[in-house]
């Protein structure tokens, strides 16, 4: 333990000493968005967003990216350093979730940055990027059932369910869902790296009394790391994670959860992550089918704000439930 707590202060610190000049490379090289018109997944205009998050045009955006390669580099020194016993699709999962859906969030930073609509890099809509998604989450997940014998999930009161094949689609769909619950709840600055840090905190305990030494020192890393961007995430925000670091960090989180066999314990203690994803899944099943609204705004952070919550408000609250999510998933994780 000694190990890993001194892992993520080392991770903490060289993440600090980075994000300084890093964030002013970014004003330098004016790496953000230089108008604030969104769109949703239907290319509507969505004016409530725009109307609470307008001023914060001309944030730059792309600590996602330095997580990413601080993470990346530390975690394979430290392996080498405590000489640990991985298995090389153990950490192929591990790495390829962090950049791999790192990288098609970049697709969509790049896009921010440049006035083109049409072309053929540029013009991928949600479903192509939607499809991608799915197709890295497929690799990822075949690998767990192919390479590391996941196939079963745990319930308590029922024991091991063996799903055999449909694990694949299973573990896929718990991926891709993190990816966009973290892109989504990513929308109010410290909002969704704060809760991260929390999820990571109850998943070093799992990951500790499962003897996992080397998902503890990525956990470890991976922790610092995302602490050093949320001193300069929170209100109000220097930088911001890029939909690069949003859908890296999204998915990470899910193969965490996977990794340590707690896929119940996963959606509790990502609780408001769930949340921030279920409300916009239900307001789009609305438009899609019902051809109506069923909350007046969604997700339901953007909700709080247009009922008339202050930014800092929602964030410290959601972090309040996010770790009492946290306590109640590690309640089930160990009951279980």
């Amino acid at each position: 333990m000694s190990q890993l707590l001194g892992l993520i202060i080392l991770s903490f610190f060289i993440s600090m000493i980075l994000f300084i000049p890093f964030i002013d490379f970014l004003y330098k090289l004016k790496l953000r968005r230089k108008k604030q018109v969104t769109r949703d997944m239907f290319n509507n205009r969505t004016p409530v967003f725009d109307k609470y998050h307008g001023w914060k045009v001309g944030t730059p955006f792309g600590g996602g990216l330095l997580i990413i390669v601080i993470v990346t580099v530390l975690t394979l020194w430290a392996y080498g350093i405590f000489q640990v016993d991985i298995k090389g699709w153990e950490l192929f999962v591990i790495l390829f979730s962090l950049i791999g859906f790192g990288a098609l969030g970049l697709y969509d930073d790049l896009k921010k940055l440049t006035d083109v609509k049409r072309s053929a890099f540029f013009g991928l809509r949600f479903r192509h990027k939607f499809l991608i998604q799915w197709i890295l989450a497929l690799i990822i997940a075949i690998v767990f059932y192919t390479q590391l014998g996941y196939n079963f999930i745990f319930i308590h009161g029922f024991g091991l369910a063996i799903l055999g094949y449909l694990f694949v689609p299973f573990a896929a769909f718990v991926i891709v869902s993190f990816v966009n619950a973290f892109n989504i709840a990513d929308g109010l600055d410290g909002l969704a790296p704060g809760l991260a840090l929390i999820c990571l905190i109850a998943f070093l305990a799992i990951s500790s009394t499962q003897l996992h030494s080397f998902l503890g020192i990525f956990i470890a890393v991976l922790m610092g790391s995302i602490a050093a961007f949320l001193y300069f995430n929170i209100y109000k925000a220097r930088l911001w994670l890029g939909d690069a670091g949003s859908l890296a960090l999204g998915a990470t989180l899910a193969v965490v959860g996977l990794l340590t066999g707690k896929i119940i314990a996963l959606a509790v203690i990502g609780g408001f992550f769930v949340l921030e994803v279920g409300s916009s899944l239900i307001q789009i099943i609305g438009k899609k089918f019902l051809k109506r609204k069923i909350f007046p705004v969604s997700p339901f952070h953007l909700y709080l704000q247009n009922k008339g919550w202050e930014e800092p408000k929602i964030v410290m609250r959601a972090w309040i439930a996010g770790f009492f999510f946290a306590v109640l998933g590690l309640y089930i994780a160990f009951y279980s």
